[in-house]
């Protein structure tokens, strides 16, 4: 039964020497183990009495940091633990081996089962399962550890299970020999030593990834390491180490282990360092170590990081290029949005001065009227001046009716010059039977006296947020257009339909003539740019009457009238805050309203 430091501490005799063994196998093995030794050394130094405190890995770090011990007899990888942290100094190291070939060196061998295969290197283990005794072991693990890290297995990620089964080191063969495990991990020679004793058959197992034959006479997997050393602490007297010393290098071999002279444990120390285990924890890697260990992950990160610098650098040229042309096409549609809408203006108004021409003869015989009212008013003031005693009175209503007319010849041509004149649209809120009544006067009386107007003006419209000057135009083309339908149709006479009303919530005006009508094609098609059925037309004025009314928000359309001819309508938007609930639509619009 293993003992710590706590309970092994009590106050030694003056003659006591204090000797901690590590029993890894338990305190009766130990005690088979190291009693013959201790024995001798009680002999061969007198006056000295040896005791035997038999410890574990923990208990054995807590006895010499307490100084419970005088020497210490431990495993390699224990000592260079006790060497770095606490000073403790080799006096002996042991000879294992054979009986005829005693060899101070111990090693690891990895056995799996003859019938097993698969497993013949060491690199064969990854995905394996792996017994061994324990973790700590220096002979049953930790050797076993490094050879498998310069194989390429990691032993505690790459292994599909590690299994500890504890001591005695004769489990691992059982659970490689149940199948339990895909291999173990033995101490060197203990193959040949349970083959000997015939606990294992000959051919039963078979050591994985061996090594060439070395000077230990047994089969392994590993390279060789000093063996157990025989160490004493800071505070031993020398000259007692000394006389332990001198007779564990006499001692004979009928009296127990045989120990030769303290070897060099450099390679433990390395094999700890390699491991980072022990005095030598793992440490934050050095650049070296990161590109040393990682350089592939680095190299694809590094690609990446290159791949992306150029993709970035590409995407930015293609940004920089597309957006320099999404610049230019859009300056280039701005060019040609303003090249549009200059020459829109510019029909619109070539459209006005064509509507005028038509209406040349109307706007002189409405200027024809104010004059001949003028030159009448004069003759008659001339001849009331020429009599004996004028009529002041009379003279004085001549002048006004005289001022009168020409304020009326003024009015026709202002309001002429007006829609003529060259300016932006100035959209306001408008009553659209007041535009109506507007543009019939300045639409004039109708060239024959056979032919008329009417106006039927729906009560309670709202307001309509529009150009003044561009609905003029649409009412003026339409009304031109009627008049020239119904004359066609009516030898000159006839009747023409302007009337206003609301559908669907919208302002509606429609324009109706009394002539021969049109087909459906063409009244499908007359809004169209450049089709007309007028000899020598251009087919602009509804296309234009067309564009007006889609940009202030409404739609055009022609539909046969009633009870002869045609009926042109278009929609307008009531301005923004208008209500229209309460207004009704007329039954003969709501009738032809398609």
């Amino acid at each position: 039964m293993l003992i710590s430091a706590a309970t092994a501490r009590a106050e030694p005799e003056l003659d006591t020497v204090r000797v901690g063994v590590l029993a890894y196998r338990g305190s009766e093995r130990a005690a088979h183990d190291w009693e013959p030794t201790l024995s001798y050394l009680e002999r061969a130094i007198p006056g000295r009495r040896f005791v035997m405190m038999p410890l574990d890995l923990a208990g054995m770090v807590l006895a010499v940091a307490d100084r419970q011990v005088d020497f210490v007899i431990t495993n390699p990888g224990s000592y260079v633990t006790l060497e770095a942290r606490f000073a403790v100094t080799r006096i002996a190291t042991l000879e294992s081996g054979t009986p005829d070939t005693p060899i101070a060196a111990v090693g690891s061998t990895v056995i799996r089962r003859a019938d097993r295969a698969g497993i013949g290197k060491l690199a064969d283990l990854k995905g394996k399962r792996l017994a061994v005794v324990s973790t700590d072991a220096f002979g049953g693990f930790q050797i076993a550890w490094r050879e498998m890290e310069e194989a390429g297995v990691r032993p505690f990620t790459d292994l599909a299970e590690l299994t500890a089964v504890g001591f005695p080191m004769e489990g691992v063969v059982e659970a490689v020999r149940a199948g339990s495990a895909d291999a173990g991990v033995l101490r060197a020679c203990l193959l040949e030593e349970m083959t000997a004793r015939g606990r294992i058959a000959p051919n039963e197992f078979v050591v994985v990834g061996e090594k060439p034959p070395g000077e230990l006479p047994c089969r392994v997997s590993s390279r060789l390491y000093p063996d157990w050393p025989f160490a004493r602490l800071a505070h031993t007297p020398r000259d007692l180490a000394r006389r332990v010393a001198a007779a564990l290098l006499t001692m004979p071999e009928t009296e127990g282990p045989t120990w030769t002279a303290s070897l060099d444990y450099t390679s433990v120390h390395e094999l700890f360092r390699t491991l980072h285990i022990g005095p030598y924890p793992k440490t934050p890697p050095t650049l070296e170590e990161v590109l040393k260990e990682n350089w592939q992950w680095l190299a694809v990160i590094a690609a990446a990081v290159l791949w992306w610098v150029v993709h970035s650098a590409r995407v930015e040229v293609l940004v920089r290029r597309r957006t320099a042309e999404l610049e230019r096409e859009i300056a280039e549609r701005e060019r040609a949005e303003a090249t549009a809408l200059r020459l829109r203006e510019e029909r619109d108004q070539l459209s006005r001065l064509g509507i005028v021409g038509e209406m040349a003869s109307n706007i002189a015989h409405e200027l024809n009227q104010p004059l001949a009212a003028i030159g009448n008013f004069a003759g008659g003031m001339t001849r009331i001046l020429d009599a004996p005693t004028p009529d002041l009175g009379m003279l004085r209503a001549g002048a006004r009716s005289v001022a009168e007319q020409a304020e009326r010849a003024a009015a026709i041509i202002q309001r002429t010059r007006g829609f003529v004149s060259r300016r932006d649209a100035q959209r306001s809120a408008l009553s659209v039977n007041a535009v109506v009544e507007e543009t019939l006067s300045l639409f004039g009386a109708p060239p024959d006296p056979a032919l008329s107007i009417l106006t039927e003006p729906a009560d309670g419209l709202p307001e309509v947020r529009a150009d003044k000057v561009e609905l003029q135009q649409v009412l003026l083309n339409l009304l031109q257009n009627a008049v020239e339908a119904t004359r066609t149709g009516n030898n000159g006479g006839g009747e023409i339909v302007l009337r206003t009303a609301l559908s669907g919530g919208m302002v509606l005006i429609e324009v109706r003539d009394s002539g021969p009508g049109a087909p459906e094609e063409s009244r499908r098609r007359m809004f169209e740019p450049f089709f007309t059925t007028k000899p020598g037309g251009l087919g602009l004025g509804l296309s234009i009457c067309r564009t007006i009314v889609e940009r202030h928000g409404g739609r055009i359309w022609a539909v046969p009238g009633v009870p002869r001819g045609l009926a042109v309508r278009f929609t307008l938007p009531p301005a923004a805050g208008e209500t229209v609930s309460s207004l009704s639509v007329p039954s003969s619009i709501q009738e032809t309203n398609t």
